[in-house]
């Protein structure tokens, strides 16, 4: 048998490296809709003036094509971590899980000492206690204000910050976002002071899904019946506590090592005894497995529950399948999404440019010359003025106005009309109206190697019978 110290000397538990990563999750959830680089976010979906910013990147409504990619990335994303790592999401990165450990374990537990021991999440505080009912209620007005907070944060990534208090100082014109505002903080108050885990067993759909995502090498928390003796006997629904003391465990099992001291039951948050094996409100938030490790570290032995997969721990039957074929599949799709996603992104316009055919289909002059008019909405997506203008790419149609290139300031639009000439016959003998494909070639003439597009449309020619008659007007 081994010492006590050849475990835990030198242990961190997983409970530890969750508040670093809540810290380090929240700071950046926090800090991150204040950064901005040529006035570019680094992800806000901007309702108000239509745009996605995204890496810093803005895009205009126009550019939303790289939506799908960002989705699908997200998806398989979470579909992927799942597979490989479980619940992993749920138990270290969730806002629930982290407000409901900043409500239950910060405020009631540390703070106000209502909970007696973090370590005992099963026995609720003694609200008989007038003192307690007290303690609850400056547990509940902090968390308002911290609700409140993370529903600021949460608009942030929508409306950014610079925005979001000048609309403030200006209530009645913005009821909409501070009416999402309110409404936000008040479900959160409402989840982590009543609803509490219930919301991860009932509401969250992510439980549900996981199942299917599973298989005997996803990483989890588990429990070795094995070496601690098998404690729940049945299978699915039927499964049920067989053994309910040590002396009875080891009566039926001489072997088996688990002592009965239930420490990985109480501190669960979602109240279930990981000893029962995998089950769907399991967050993997690991605490059975630091509760079992302090346990049977003092007795000189592994834990009996590890985050580790059933093959391993549960069924002893080799080492965990790390790089398996689920893993590397999910991992090539990412790639090639991502891949999809930066390529798309590349092809990030300079400029906007949507060009409508006037409703009348040309115009015929009295010598004969025809004309087509169209209405074109120039923006300037960038974060500096610019000078613009465009070409045909007909040498017989020339441009009659616009005749001078136009400034367009930063973000700024501008609407033209433009009227093209044909200089000379383009069809002879047409029996009927001629569309003939035209393609503009806006620029800006400060920068035409990078801001340079293209807009296909067409030019409407008359018959002859038209053309005739224009001339004898």
């Amino acid at each position: 048998m081994a010492k006590k110290s050849d475990y835990l000397k030198g242990w961190i538990p997983y409970r530890i490296k969750r508040y670093w990563a809540y810290v380090a999750i929240t700071v950046i959830a926090l800090v991150l809709p204040w950064i901005t680089i040529n006035g570019n976010h680094f992800f806000l979906l901007d309702f108000d003036h239509k745009q996605l910013h995204f890496l810093f990147t803005r895009f205009d409504m126009q550019e939303l094509y790289i939506m799908p990619f960002m989705l699908m990335l997200l998806f398989l994303g979470i579909f992927a971590l799942t597979a490989f790592a479980g619940r992993a999401w749920c138990g270290w990165a969730c806002p629930q899980t982290i407000f409901r450990v900043i409500y239950r374990d910060l405020l009631e537990t540390k703070l106000l000492k209502i909970r007696k021991n973090i370590k005992n999440k099963q026995k609720e505080p003694d609200f008989s206690k007038k003192e307690n009912l007290i303690k609850e209620g400056i547990a509940i007005a902090i968390w308002s204000v911290l609700a409140f907070i993370a529903a600021a944060d949460f608009m942030w990534y929508f409306v950014p910050p610079e925005r979001f208090f000048e609309y403030l100082s200006n209530p009645s014109e913005h009821m909409v976002m501070i009416g999402f505002v309110i409404g936000i903080a008040l479900f959160l108050i409402a989840d982590v002071v009543f609803i509490k885990e219930n919301f991860c067993i009932y509401i969250c759909p992510y439980s549900r899904v996981q199942s299917v995502l599973f298989d005997e090498d996803t990483l989890i928390a588990v429990y070795d019946p094995i070496r601690g003796g098998k404690i729940y006997e049945g299978q699915g629904n039927e499964k049920h506590k067989a053994v309910n003391s040590q002396k009875e465990l080891l009566a039926k099992d001489p072997d088996a090592e688990c002592t009965m001291c239930e420490s990985c039951v109480r501190v669960c948050p979602t109240h279930i005894d990981i000893r029962k094996g995998l089950q769907l409100e399991c967050i993997n938030c690991l605490e059975c497995v630091d509760a079992c490790t302090t346990v049977m570290g003092a007795l000189g032995k592994p834990s009996l529950v590890q985050w580790s997969s059933e093959r391993e721990t549960e069924k002893h039957a080799g080492k965990t399948r790390y790089l398996r074929p689920k893993i590397i599949g999910y991992v090539g799709v990412l790639l090639v999404v991502l891949g999809m996603l930066f390529f798309m992104g590349s092809k990030k316009e300079g400029m906007l440019l949507n060009i409508d055919k006037d409703t009348r289909l040309y115009k015929v002059l009295k010598d004969g010359t025809v004309e087509n008019s169209y209405l074109a909405l120039f923006e300037n997506t960038d974060n500096k003025p610019h000078t613009y203008y465009f070409s045909v790419d007909n040498k017989d149609i020339e441009i009659v106005t616009p005749k001078e290139p136009f400034k367009l300031g930063p973000r700024s639009k501008r609407k033209k009309v433009i009227i093209l000439r044909a200089k000379k016959p383009l069809v002879k003998d047409a029996k009927n109206d001629v569309s003939i494909p035209l393609t503009i070639n806006a620029y800006a003439v400060d920068d035409k190697k990078n801001i340079n597009i293209y807009r296909k449309t067409i030019f409407m020619y008359p018959t002859k019978k038209h053309l005739e008659e224009a001339r004898g007007k």
